[in-house]
């Protein structure tokens, strides 16, 4: 039976939907899970976890952990993986793990494989699906000479399962590694906003330069409140200055995998597409009938988004509310 460690990410004591999905796919697989949980609250989603299918979580919930610092993190996540004598590691590829993991990697002398878009576990082995040249194609990648395989998979690409409370779990409780640190984090300004992060959102909607400025970025909100969803831009709109870079989707941007993605006053450069490109089904708005979004998008409307997204919204509104 192969042992495979998943990273646990979670916020405000919810497990992160990325998460979730490494874990069923874990499951399904037949293998030995173990999960990894850091940070304030680790403890509390920890019996979560294990209905999920991982029989042993590690947590540290030591102070130094309030904040993300890569060399304390890098330090105690390889040495729990080291603990937990698993082969193969999967993480959800959040900001954080494509920080954390490299460094992991290193420390362990492990091969390492980012932005997956699709997972196979076959006994000790693992091959996946990653996009290549802006997502114009796809290869399946294997490891090869390597004793530790972690794999960083994109968000929204696997089902999720349903959790077995009878499933028994043991929770291990480990302290932070001391370590002589370069760099010390003072303080961490978040945003104040409560919306899911783009990359776990299963509903976005998202504008460009056709909402011709910051101010009509209300007619996206007032859609994504409805649909519970979670506003995006393209990179035109956050180099102009009228959202924060939090809100790119795009190769510089965060990629995403929604279930249902609303393009509005989007052209569909091949950046913002690389970005977006596998969610589920693309709704697209444009004047323009010959702009590229459209022969991504699953449908398309050929029309002036101002005029569009208040009917939706309201229409939206008579079936949801």
């Amino acid at each position: 039976m192969s042992k495979i460690t998943v990273f646990a990410e979670f916020t405000n004591g919810k497990i992160k939907s990325g998460t979730l999905e490494l874990l069923t796919a874990a499951k399904a697989a037949g293998a030995e899970i173990s999960a990894i949980a850091v940070g304030p609250g680790a403890k509390a989603i920890a019996k979560d976890l294990g209905t999920y299918g991982a029989k042993k979580v590690f947590v540290c919930e030591n102070e130094t952990l309030k904040d993300y610092n890569s060399e304390v993190f890098g330090n105690l996540v390889s040495g729990l993986i080291k603990k937990s004598g698993s082969t193969i590691v999967l993480a959800s590829g959040t900001m954080l793990a494509r920080d954390l993991f490299p460094r992991v990697a290193t420390k362990l002398n492990a091969g390492m494989i980012g932005d997956c878009t699709g997972l196979k576990l076959s006994g000790g082995s693992v091959s996946v699906q990653r996009p290549l040249y802006s997502g114009k194609c796809t290869a399946n990648v294997d490891f090869q000479n390597c004793d530790t395989q972690i794999v960083l998979m994109r968000a929204n690409q696997l089902p999720i399962g349903s959790p077995d409370a009878s499933l028994i779990t043991e929770i291990v409780e480990e302290s932070a590694p001391a370590a002589d640190l370069k760099t010390i984090v003072k303080q961490v300004v978040k945003g104040a906003s409560t919306k899911l992060d783009l990359t776990e959102a299963n509903v976005i909607v998202s504008g460009g330069r056709g909402m011709k400025g910051a101010e009509h970025f209300k007619l996206l909100q007032d859609l994504a409140d409805v649909l519970g969803a979670t506003v995006g831009a393209s990179r035109a709109v956050v180099d102009a200055g009228w959202v924060p870079h939090a809100m790119q989707v795009g190769q510089t941007g965060k990629t995403v995998a929604p279930s249902l993605y609303i393009a509005c006053g989007i052209s569909g450069a091949i950046q913002h597409l690389a970005g977006m490109s596998s969610s589920k089904v693309i709704v697209a708005i444009n004047k323009d009938p010959e702009a590229p979004i459209f022969k991504k998008a699953t449908y398309g409307i050929v029309g002036d988004a101002f005029e569009i997204l208040p009917l939706l919204t309201q229409e939206f509104k008579k079936i949801l509310q």
